[in-house]
């Protein structure tokens, strides 16, 4: 299928590596312009080389930290005319919740959230210009049921959600459209560390994990395994195609039927 997307120009955040770099190397196979980000230069410098090597097709790059609102007017302003712009920038550390400070809360809404709400600020008024965008926060499905070993995290996804469903009511009846994908339990690259860290400790296996993992801790997957970065940019890749002109204002979920749920 073609996605026609063929020269648009698409920011991923946090796309050096996991979900983030599943997403632009979909995008660059589908031909778009992709800014690969991430915070170090040396990071972003592999990431376009293995977009390269993947799809044939080259990237372009920003390094910095996308937290800080002086590192995103310097982005706009070497990139100001993004048409896709996806909002996967994020972090995510268990931790019991008498255990978060208030410096931890502040910390995971500046990068998971407002970072997000930054550049689609910054980039929302060049796609009126054109009447056309696509805005995208990858959330999580632990924006609908928050998980109790990390609260602050499950919080800032929750409030994705209320963002882009806000946004998308603030451009109704144009050719923008905004919505937010919600992944399940997914072996990007720091989940993928951590549960690896967890098995070895345990004295089990990955495989042995995984399946210990759904049978206890996420029994409502319908998959029973963790999915690939590469299936979560599958739908993100169509949600930025010109497409999808007709979904907007959703909350798409990739998450193996973790969310109980048929809406």
């Amino acid at each position: 299928m073609d996605l026609q997307m063929k020269d648009k120009l698409a920011l991923v955040s946090g796309s050096t590596a996991g979900i983030g770099l599943a997403i632009a190397t979909a995008l660059a196979r589908e031909g778009a312009r992709v800014i690969v980000n991430g915070r170090t230069q040396a990071a972003v410098d592999r990431a376009i080389a293995d977009i390269q090597r993947e799809t044939g097709n080259g990237a372009l790059g920003f390094a910095g930290d996308l937290s800080k609102a002086e590192v995103a007017e310097a982005l706009a302003s070497k990139f100001p005319n993004v048409e896709i712009l996806v909002n996967n920038l994020g972090i995510f550390e268990p931790k019991a919740f008498e255990d978060i400070p208030d410096a931890d809360w502040m910390r995971f809404f500046d990068v998971n959230v407002l970072s997000g709400v930054r550049l689609a600020r910054l980039y929302l008024p060049a796609m009126k210009r054109a009447n056309w965008g696509r805005i995208i926060f990858i959330s999580s499905e632990s924006g609908v049921q928050i998980p109790t070993e990390m609260i602050h995290y499950g919080m800032t996804k929750t409030a994705m959600l209320a963002v882009s469903r806000g946004l998308a009511e603030a451009v109704a009846g144009t050719h923008i459209t905004v919505n937010s994908v919600l992944p399940g339990p997914t072996k990007s690259r720091g989940v993928g560390d951590f549960v690896e860290t967890l098995a070895q400790s345990s004295g089990q296996s990955f495989e042995e994990f995984e399946a210990n993992f759904f049978e206890k801790v996420r029994p409502t997957s319908l998959i029973k395994r963790f999915a690939t970065p590469d299936e979560v940019a599958a739908m993100v890749a169509y949600i930025a195609s010109p497409l999808a002109s007709a979904t907007t204002g959703a909350a798409l979920r990739v998450d193996g039927g973790v969310v109980k749920s048929a809406f």
